[in-house]
């Protein structure tokens, strides 16, 4: 019973700390183009080529 004082304490600022990371990232503009990612890996890199 008495590492539920040290566990519980421990599992809300890690909780906070994930959803300060997640919020963080919403502002930051982490999500904005989610496809653009996913097709510019189809891409070829025109200035690769000699």
């Amino acid at each position: 019973m008495s590492s539920l004082v040290f566990l519980v304490p421990l599992a809300l600022v890690l909780g906070a700390a994930a959803l300060g990371g997640f919020l963080w990232s919403l502002r930051s503009g982490q999500y904005d183009d989610l496809d653009g990612a996913a097709a510019r890996i189809l891409l070829d890199d025109e200035e690769d080529e000699n």
